[in-house]
């Protein structure tokens, strides 16, 4: 089959043919449909995860994917053959990922039926970057009213959250350049958002629009104590980058805060909450571009040139 993948690390992903997966016991074979390119797929591509993860050669990259079941492991229940499902590959090592024309993934962990109503283009860019999104905002909680700063919108999981915390009745403030970035960021929801230039003086625009400090933060890209220091006392930060309460304790000003490191946690449960908002069209997924699998690299180069939104890749 066809597949991206890496001979080593770092390099830049290729397309290649590489043996088609078979599922073991407890594992679906899914004929992937569509995948999306991640942080993750573009660190993993760096070398950044040299030592963290177990990498097997050649190593086909990719988290993301929907599709259609192809066949099941022993053992499987609650799934049949050509059933459409999405998700995302949670493996314990690199090296079979869903960038490809066909994945196997647990039948127990990380996959979901996709729902009437949702695009497989849509379910395949939803997985990583909306659980990301949804644990995120969770982990902060906002209460109808509160004001939400949402830093790295522009990007995947930012787009998702900047919608998810407008529903729920925050006050989202988001950065974005202006020009494209902010027209994205501000189509994303029917509520108003209010837009900050990080590229400028961040923390002066913030405080424009929140003099007491922001209820809370989520950290997705950006200088963490810089933005943890723009929260009222008592306020909280969810960081999908690694950043911990110790990082951000000299940047704090008038209160304790509380800082969430968030590991994205794609349940089953997780990820059918996404795609029934999705389908019902409260969610939309920022899906800006799609590339044939064949044009994978291009999408690897376009996403670390700061492409909005998520990019889609076709892999059949």
């Amino acid at each position: 089959m066809r597949a991206v993948t890496l001979d080593s690390v770092p390099a830049t992903p290729a397309v290649t043919e590489v043996d088609t997966p078979r599922p073991e016991a407890g594992e679906l074979l899914v004929k992937v449909a569509v995948s999306s390119v991640n942080g993750f797929d573009a660190a993993t591509a760096a070398g950044y995860l040299q030592g963290a993860m177990e990498h097997r050669f050649p190593l086909v990259v990719g988290k993301d994917f929907a599709g259609t079941v192809e066949a099941l492991g022993g053992g499987v229940e609650g799934f049949t053959a050509g059933q459409a499902v999405f998700g995302v590959v949670m493996k314990p090592f690199l090296g079979t990922g869903s960038l490809a024309e066909y994945v196997t993934v647990s039948a127990g962990y990380g996959v979901a039926p996709v729902p009437d109503g949702l695009s497989l283009q849509e379910a395949g860019a939803l997985g990583v970057a909306g659980t990301a999104a949804l644990d995120s905002l969770n982990a902060v909680a906002p209460a109808d009213g509160e004001t939400v700063l949402i830093s790295g919108a522009t990007g995947g999981v930012g787009a998702l959250a900047v919608q998810l915390a407008a529903a729920r009745g925050a006050r989202v403030i988001a950065t974005a350049r202006p020009g494209a970035e902010a027209d994205f960021v501000a189509g994303l929801t029917g509520t108003p958002v209010h837009l900050v230039d990080f590229t400028g003086d961040l923390p002066a625009e913030v405080r424009a629009l929140a003099p007491e400090g922001v209820d809370a933060v989520l950290h997705l890209a950006g200088d963490g104590p810089q933005l943890a220091s723009l929260l009222r006392p008592g306020g909280r930060l969810a960081s999908t980058l690694g950043l911990t309460a110790d990082a951000v304790k000299d940047s704090v000003h008038g209160g304790n805060v509380t800082v969430h490191t968030i590991m994205a946690d794609p349940n089953s449960q997780t990820l059918t909450v996404l795609a029934e908002q999705a389908a019902s069209g409260a969610l939309r997924v920022p899906v800006t571009a799609t590339y044939p699998l064949e044009r994978a690299p291009e999408a690897f180069a376009a996403f670390g040139a700061g492409a909005l939104g998520k990019l889609a890749v076709a892999c059949s």
